[in-house]
Order: structure tokens, then C-alpha cells, then sequence
């Protein structure tokens, strides 16, 4: 066992917390998986295919902006969202990395 538990985060896992926040409820996971690769969809596409309102909607899209789970664009009075793969690579490789490495 490692005895440094009160070392600092490392800054590559930093990002991580927000993003395991973020996938921990379910709605925002079911969110997640309405995209196909490289699909991007407004709050209205999506509410229109959820049991929640819109604007729980727009609070769960947000959450998932602000942890970079998502990315947005406003495209006049929409805003379209697409999932942040590059990031989320670097986030989930950086955990199998560990995983690999302390087997």
C-alpha cells in the first residue's frame, strides 16, 4: 500500500473529479449516450426525447458543459452540444493508465 495519501492530485487527475461528478447521475449519463459519434443537439432535441422538463434539461447540459464532459456553440438562438471526446480520452486514459501500471 502507498502511505502518501496526503499527496497532491496529480494535475493530469485534476479535471477527473468534475467529470466523475458530472457522469455520477443518471440523467446526465442518459444524456451523454443520446449523441452519436460527432452529433450535435440542441436543449429542445433533447428534452423532446427525455421524461424531464426542458429547463432540467438545460441544467443537467449545463453541469455536463462546466465539467467539459460537453462542449456548446450558440448557432443564432440555439446552442448545440457535442460530447468532448478528446477530453474525455485524456481523462479516462489517464485512470486505465494507472490501472494498468499498479497491476
Amino acid at each position: 500500500m502507498r502511505r502518501d495519501y496526503g499527496r497532491q492530485i496529480p494535475c493530469e487527475w485534476q479535471a477527473m473529479s468534475r467529470v466523475f461528478s458530472a457522469l455520477g447521475d443518471e440523467h446526465r449519463q442518459r444524456i451523454l449516450l443520446l449523441f452519436e459519434g460527432g452529433e450535435r443537439l440542441n436543449v429542445g432535441q433533447i428534452a423532446e426525447v427525455s421524461t424531464l422538463a426542458r429547463s432540467t434539461v438545460s441544467h443537467h447540459l449545463k453541469t455536463l458543459r462546466e465539467a467539459e464532459v460537453l462542449r456548446s456553440e450558440k448557432v443564432g438562438k440555439e446552442v448545440f452540444f457535442w460530447v468532448n471526446t478528446p477530453f474525455l480520452e485524456e481523462c479516462l486514459g489517464n485512470v486505465l493508465r494507472y490501472l494498468q501500471e499498479s497491476a
